[in-house]
């Protein structure tokens, strides 16, 4: 049986009942980073009095190996009591987890995800902005056109939005938002539920100076609902203008994000 189990995103106080045990009586961990998980479980025995009551693996799964884990896993491995733990939150939210669901849906195998702390949510209760319909987006692309379209996407789709956002790039994050929607009001939140947590609700242009240039930290960024805005150029609209395939695989990456190779790609076998 393969349990997905939340950990605290900050405060180690925060972590429940049943992700204690379920940690401790694992036969298997896979862990986003096992030097983490191995530092959580110390805390556990000198807290809590909670200690493993067997010899433990350590397997470690991140994003990027999450694939080939699987690729080489037969479906027996689950006979014993897995665990799959992230650095921090739930697991599958912006966080690897996703694939090992997946995984167990398709192979028949047995699993369970304990409910916990989340970021997510917990900005999202904190913003403080009425209505109960919300977007998250996790983390905007890092730069390019792709970032573009995804922060209209977040601006401009009618929900409340949340975003997560690194400290090297939310001064960035809270510039374009100026540029872009000066009067639209946000809610920032910096490590939550840790020691140094801090709550910021104002324009964009109205955090950047109660920040002062301070943007350590983790960060989620809660934007208003505001105002719909569809798109006003499409793919078809593209493919309309009669343009040679190689300016038009440029303008629909631009649109869509994906490389122009691959557009220029699909023009070809459409045309074919």
């Amino acid at each position: 049986m393969l349990t997905l189990v939340p950990t605290p995103i900050g405060n180690i106080a925060d972590i429940s009942l049943r992700a204690m045990d379920a940690l401790v009586h694992a036969d298997v961990l896979l862990c986003e980073d096992t030097r983490v998980t191995k530092k959580l479980l110390h805390i556990l025995k000198e807290r809590y009095g909670k200690t493993p009551d067997k010899i433990q693996d350590f397997i470690a799964v991140h994003s990027h190996s999450e694939h080939r884990f699987l690729e080489k896993t037969d479906p027996s491995f689950f006979e014993r009591n897995v665990v799959y733990v992230s650095d921090a939150g739930m697991p599958g939210v912006s966080d690897p987890g996703q694939m090992l669901v997946r995984y167990c849906i398709d192979h028949g195998i047995a699993y369970d995800v304990l409910p916990g702390a989340n970021a997510v949510l917990t900005a999202f209760a904190a913003s403080g902005f009425a209505g109960t319909k919300m977007l998250f987006f996790g983390f905007l692309p890092h730069k390019g056109g792709e970032r573009s379209s995804a922060l209209i996407q977040a601006l401009y789709s009618g929900f409340t939005t949340v975003l997560y956002e690194s400290p090297h790039r939310l001064e960035k994050l809270l510039k374009e938002i100026v540029a872009e929607a000066p009067e639209r009001r946000l809610f920032t939140a910096k490590e939550l539920t840790k020691m140094h947590q801090r709550y910021l609700h104002g324009t964009a242009a109205e955090i950047l100076q109660l920040l002062e240039g301070n943007y350590k930290g983790e960060w989620a960024v809660v934007i208003e609902g505001g105002e719909t805005r569809s798109a006003t150029l499409g793919e078809q609209d593209i493919r309309a203008l009669e343009l040679p395939k190689k300016a038009a695989a440029k303008l629909i990456a631009k649109l869509t994000g994906e490389s122009p190779k691959a557009c220029y790609q699909r023009l070809l076998d459409t045309d074919s």
